[in-house]
């Protein structure tokens, strides 16, 4: 196992002020909805309200700067939507109000998710001149009838392109998003999607299975997708190749050459905390007194430009009686697990409280523990909702 990886769960601080903090920020607006698309994203009509919409998130981080308790901000992912849709002088203005507020830590990793079809040159550079330092290109396929397929407004050369944009512009750090199991796939046109991405030098590689979600169009009118023994024979190809080109399957979909983990990412499967900015993002914080809660923004962009004195639409705190399953939902993600001290640090239980059910699993052989790191089997990481329904609440 990469001892890189090791190190980032062999976290002993103890609870709260210490645990790691993270900031997402969601832009909801879409040049096009995907038809497979379930994320809070909105055709945009017209030009967008940058500015009242940076006002609007700046306004709402006041109210949520209590969660800070003194942290520095580890990580900040933007999310969307089309975060590309958004000038650089929109994020100029957005970071230099959260730096009035929350203190960048001096190596935190800043992610904005790109569409290819909404990039050109200039744009790469002035994002990364602002202290963005990873993007997240969202290709999904580099076959011009699949993108034609699954709604893309970007061509397959225009995916290359931005990827080499991006390098060129200094980014050594991005990801490329890519589904398989499309309408029709077959294993060699998978691979192929893998093959281009490898050879224009993506360091991480986000792999994922389309799934049918509803309120989806792709729900109402599902694609012909492939059978589940080509599907299988998919996956094992696609593993086998990025596994020979030095890329570390880290999460159920995240591949990564070493060193080009996402922070990000591993700070929520990790059970951390991040803050929420945007319509419908999504927060979890660790109060001093170690209640946790979930929250979420209020949803409609058009709601949430209201300068309501609250843009949260729901707050829940997590009971203790559902904290090891919560954490586990996490946790299990990463085939490189997760340790006692994590599990106690994170949800401010004693590691006792789940031993009986570890030894269980792994008798059962879906758990195995190597160096106080507990992790999935290689049965287990395919047979997870088993693992998961051990620590449902009694």
């Amino acid at each position: 196992m990469n001892n890189s990886l090791v190190s980032t769960l062999n976290t002993g601080p103890s609870r709260p002020g210490a645990i790691p903090l993270s900031l997402y920020i969601h832009i909801p607006w879409c040049v096009r909805k995907c038809p497979y698309c379930d994320f809070n994203s909105h055709e945009k009509k017209g030009e967008l309200p940058e500015q009242a919409y940076i006002a609007a998130m700046l306004q709402d981080l006041e109210q949520d700067l209590a969660f800070v308790q003194g942290r520095e901000l580890q990580s900040i992912f933007i999310g969307g939507g089309t975060p590309s849709l958004f000038s650089a002088a929109a994020y100029e203005a957005l970071f230099n109000g959260l730096q009035q507020h929350l203190s960048f830590a001096a190596d935190i990793e800043i992610t904005l998710e790109a569409n290819p079809g909404t990039l050109e040159q200039g744009r790469f550079e002035s994002y990364r001149a602002l202290g963005i330092n990873r993007l997240s290109i969202g290709v999904q396929s580099f076959d011009p009838a699949q993108l034609k397929k699954l709604g893309r407004i970007h061509n397959s050369d225009d995916a290359k392109r931005a990827i080499a944009c991006a390098q060129q512009a200094g980014f050594s750090n991005f990801n490329v998003d890519l589904m398989h199991g499309l309408n029709d796939q077959t294993e060699a046109d998978a691979i192929a999607d893998l093959q281009i991405a490898l050879a224009a030098g993506a360091p991480h590689i986000s792999w994922y299975q389309l799934t049918i979600e509803p309120n989806t169009e792709f729900f109402k009118r599902p694609p012909c997708l492939p059978v589940e023994t080509e599907l299988q024979r998919i996956q094992d190809a696609g593993f086998a190749l990025l596994d020979s080109t030095g890329f570390a399957r880290y999460e159920v979909s995240a591949f990564a050459k070493l060193g080009h983990q996402s922070r990000h990412n591993l700070n929520y499967w990790q059970f951390g905390d991040y803050l929420a900015l945007g319509a419908g993002a999504h927060g979890k914080i660790t109060h001093a007194s170690g209640e946790i809660i979930r929250y979420q923004k209020t949803r409609k962009p058009e709601d949430y430009l209201q300068r309501q004195p609250s843009r949260s639409s729901k707050s829940e705190t997590i009971d203790n009686a559902d904290l090891a399953l919560e954490f586990m939902m996490n946790a299990l993600r990463l085939q490189q697990g997760f340790t006692r001290q994590l599990f106690s640090d994170r949800t401010g239980l004693s590691s006792a409280v789940i031993e009986a059910r570890l030894v269980k699993l792994r008798r059962l052989g879906l758990l195995e523990e190597s160096n106080q790191l507990i992790r999935p089997s290689q049965r287990g990481f395919e047979l997870v909702d088993s693992i998961l329904s051990e620590f449902l609440p009694s």
